[in-house]
């Protein structure tokens, strides 16, 4: 309990900065007079720390959870200042990348801790307690977000990780004394590294230009995506060379490791593309404010933790995963399928028992898929097996903003067209109702607000594919039996 509760702030760090700032996207845009790339303001810190994530992860088996955990809390906090501090878009782009340098360590070496310290059978009861405080942070987080950017300034979304991680890396420093390193020499795999980074930059700014900077076809899209493949086979030949490699392949050798990573990342694609959109549909589509899209996304958000605390107990006591994450996932489709149909019409209360479904079909599929994951790594990848899975989570997450920012963007300029509207209107004018959207003809308003309804209908039907193709990865997963022990040793308390 004393390693848990030096952790959960950790967790609290992490969830808060990917719900918080959410809702003030437009008016961070609106403040910082840029448009063009919304979606970066997430995806930049996802993209940073999705590469430092196994770094985290490899390193602390050498050198322990609480040295890594300072460094990481120490680096995000000191670049949430910078953020708050920005003056352009690109300042904060930028600096978000900085801050995910940080945050890489903050979720997989928390969840590496907690697996140095409890079997596999009974981490579900602990994983309830982190899912309950990400709960609190999912629900706080856009409403906080929505809130702070409407009332005050988005600025205090980032200052106030200032006392939060403070207070956190005395927590950690306190908490974790109890584990024992392994010691040893560290040999980072440097060029694994470089080549994971080039792999997943190149394939987000191909999806995130694609279709709105440049045309599918167009060389520069192209080019990115002859980079994504060529820096993806170095990976795999780097990594099956390399001593002692960031990724290691005997780990991707086992398909229930395989399986459990793939569905974690084709669920957190799900997740995160619903999390970017859902506050945007509300304030594009229903005319809401940034802080009633905050409020109405909680039911999405709330169910997303309870479909983590389900399937932790469900997993404690059933002692296999495999049925669990099948069901969870069969609910996500339909709810997801169910929110592709609806409309501006569509009586609110609906809308938000669809996004219930949603969240807690997709929320079972994160616990699990970690709990399936580290169950079938042997003690000493457990630290860069959760990093290889928390990465690729991560990656999935990417994904998932940059394809909702990229979607929404597509759909946007056609509603335009559709609409026989020329000039060029940005998202902010559309949420705020512009003299230019008054000066339209009723017929061509309405084509334009049918036209973002029809997007917002292709991003959660994307969604609902995605979630599908999780089950059926899910079905093809072996289904294993959760260990009874940890194989870790510790020191005594207080030593």
């Amino acid at each position: 309990m004393r390693v848990i509760g030096g952790i959960i702030l950790c967790i609290l760090l992490a969830s808060l900065d990917q719900t918080v700032v959410i809702p003030a996207v437009p008016a961070i845009a609106s403040d910082l007079n840029g448009f063009g790339h919304l979606s970066w303001i997430v995806a930049a810190y996802l993209i940073a720390a999705t590469v430092t994530t196994p770094i985290y992860g490899k390193l602390s088996d050498i050198y322990g959870r609480r040295g890594m955990l300072t460094v990481s809390i120490g680096v995000f906090v000191v670049t949430s200042v910078m953020c708050a501090m920005a003056q352009t878009l690109d300042q904060l782009i930028w600096f978000r990348a900085l801050q995910g340098l940080g945050g890489g360590g903050l979720m997989s070496l928390a969840q590496a801790a907690i697996a140095d310290v409890v079997a596999p059978r009974q981490r579900g009861r602990y994983q309830g307690y982190l899912a309950a405080v990400w709960g609190v942070a999912s629900i706080a987080g856009p409403l906080v977000g929505g809130y702070v950017s409407e009332h005050l300034s988005w600025r205090w979304l980032f200052w106030m990780n200032l006392p939060l991680g403070l207070i956190a890396m005395y927590s950690c420093n306190r908490g974790l004394r109890t584990l024992k390193p392994k010691g040893g020499k560290a040999r980072l795999d440097l060029m694994g590294s470089l080549l994971l980074a080039l792999t997943i930059v190149s394939c987000l700014l191909a999806l995130s230009w694609g279709g709105a900077a440049y045309s599918w076809l167009s060389p520069e899209i192209m080019g990115l995506v002859l980079v994504t493949v060529l820096a993806l086979i170095g990976l795999v030949w780097q990594e099956k060379r390399a001593h002692d490699p960031l990724l290691p392949p005997r780990m991707f050798a086992n398909r229930t490791f395989t399986c459990g990573v793939a569905v974690s990342s084709t669920g957190a694609l799900a997740i995160f593309l619903c999390i970017f959109s859902l506050p945007l549909y509300f304030q594009l589509v229903r005319g809401t404010s940034a802080s009633e899209s905050g409020l109405f996304v909680v039911p999405f958000l709330l169910s997303n933790v309870a479909g983590n605390v389900l399937s932790s107990n469900l997993a404690r006591r059933v002692g296999k995963l495999r049925g669990i994450l099948s069901v969870g996932l069969a609910v996500a489709v339909v709810g997801l399928c169910a929110l592709a149909f609806m409309g501006p019409s569509t009586p609110l209360a609906l809308v938000l028992t669809v996004t219930l479904l949603a969240g807690v079909g997709l929320g079972q599929c994160m616990v699990g898929t970690i709990m399936v994951v580290q169950n079938a790594l042997e003690p000493r990848d457990i630290g860069a097996g959760t990093g290889s899975v928390l990465v690729l989570r991560s990656v999935g997450s990417a994904f998932g903003s940059a394809l909702a920012g990229s979607l929404l963007a597509l759909g946007f300029a056609a509603s335009l067209a559709k609409a026989g509207i020329v000039q060029e209107i940005d998202l902010g004018a559309l949420r705020h109702g512009s003299d230019v959207l008054s000066q339209l003809a009723p017929a061509a308003k309405l084509a334009l607000m049918d036209g973002v309804a029809s997007t917002f209908r292709m991003i959660f039907a994307f969604g609902a594919a995605i979630t599908l193709v999780s089950l059926i990865i899910v079905r093809r997963m072996p289904d294993l039996e959760l260990r009874g022990s940890t194989g870790h040793q510790h020191l005594p308390i207080g030593e």
